[in-house]
């Protein structure tokens, strides 16, 4: 049982849950990386506890796509929303007081726009995984 005896949309969105969370690792790799354990000092405690957190959690959700397993989408859909959460929340201010600045690609747009597929996706994901593995 592998992705090909899939419909051709599901290959597509589990190659999208694959890239996004795989960047969003590399993103808080890069992260941490560079700015050590307190990263994200910026954030209350809770949030930073999160962040550091998604280098565990995003290549988690990676991994179980990849392995077609039901759990994947679900698990990606909950992390995504933390996620987005999280990033609103801290941006709140900017989205506020200057929106036009959440328009660049990165930071809270691609999130959001990654994050909405994740959670549009994830029910019908899940379905095609179980009904595959029957």
């Amino acid at each position: 049982m592998g992705w090909g005896n899939r419909p051709r949309w599901a290959w597509w969105v589990m190659a999208g849950y694959v890239a996004g969370f795989l960047e969003g690792t590399g993103a808080h790799a890069y992260d941490v990386v560079t700015g050590g354990l307190h990263a994200y000092g910026y954030a209350p405690l809770a949030l930073q506890l999160l962040f550091h957190a998604l280098l565990l959690l995003d290549p988690l959700v990676a991994l179980l796509v990849v392995t077609a397993r039901p759990v994947g989408p679900y698990l990606g859909a909950a992390v995504m929303l933390a996620d987005l959460a999280a990033n609103w929340w801290l941006q709140r201010d900017i989205v506020l007081h200057h929106p036009a600045t959440c328009l660049r690609p990165v930071g809270l747009l691609p999130i959001t726009v990654f994050g909405v597929f994740v959670l549009a996706t994830a029910l019908p994901l899940r379905r095609v995984l179980v009904a595959a593995a029957r």
